[in-house]
């Protein structure tokens, strides 16, 4: 059962988008008592990275969720960086299948 109730979970969305790239990234980060949910769409990317990771630090000492639901495009940096994520306790959730595919095929390589 939903409710609004603000106090409850609060939503803080921005925007990122390199000034000499024509990819977009989004980041909704909603906050609650169970922990961070950072909902991602667009390109992740080298170029993206920082700005994740930034996101992922802030939200240090809570449980952390990745949201890729709207994700559509990676780059190797990223699944790399998704590897390590998950590696790390980071929750990775409604992930695309060919990310997830990727993923594994990274934890496998030496």
């Amino acid at each position: 059962m939903a409710h609004n109730d603000l106090r409850a979970a609060r939503e803080l969305p921005f925007e990122y988008a390199p000034s000499r790239s024509r990819s977009m990234l989004r980041i909704v980060r909603s906050i609650d008592a169970d922990g961070t949910t950072l909902t991602v769409s667009g390109r992740i990317g080298a170029e993206e990275l920082p700005e994740l990771q930034r996101c992922l630090e802030e939200a240090c000492g809570r449980d952390v969720i990745l949201d890729l639901v709207e994700v559509g495009l990676v780059d190797v940096e990223a699944v790399r960086f998704l590897v390590q994520c998950e590696a790390q306790g980071v929750r990775i959730l409604r992930c695309p299948a060919y990310v997830r595919a990727w993923m594994a095929r990274e934890e496998l390589s030496p």
